[in-house]
């Protein structure tokens, strides 16, 4: 009989491929505010597996390999992924200070959000938002 995960793991969680990925997971902390859950690394020390949190969600990632090449080197969007924070202004700011590059200014969305677009040092887009009142 299969085993339901434990109560804190979303039940779809993204993977990101990153070219670096010990690079990622600071860049992910300081400009988005992430933690790191875990880290599993080659016998070289390279970061081959990790998790990334942020509030209840969960973002894992890796290196998949020699083969690999990331969005800044492609010209190819890979990916997106939505994250809902508490305060977008202050997270804005945060990113922006930390040399995110944004794609979609932070502004009021006529759909009822406030968000903005940024890339990650690779090249993979986010969006976060919060909802208006």
């Amino acid at each position: 009989m299969a085993q339901s995960p434990p109560a804190d793991t979303p039940r779809i969680a993204p993977y990101l491929l990153y070219e670096d990925a010990g690079a990622a997971i600071e860049w992910l902390t300081r400009a988005f505010g992430m933690t790191e859950r875990l880290r599993m690394t080659t016998d070289d020390g390279a970061v081959n597996h990790a998790e990334m949190r942020l509030d209840d969600g969960v973002v894992l990632l890796g290196h998949p390999g020699p083969e690999y090449q990331n969005p800044n080197n492609t010209g190819n969007v890979h990916m997106s992924v939505r994250v809902y924070v508490d305060d977008v202004d202050a997270h804005h700011s945060r990113a922006w200070d930390a040399g995110a590059r944004i794609i979609e200014e932070l502004a009021d969305q006529p759909y009822g959000e406030r968000a903005y677009g940024a890339l990650d040092l690779e090249g993979h887009r986010w969006y976060f938002a919060t909802p208006l009142d």
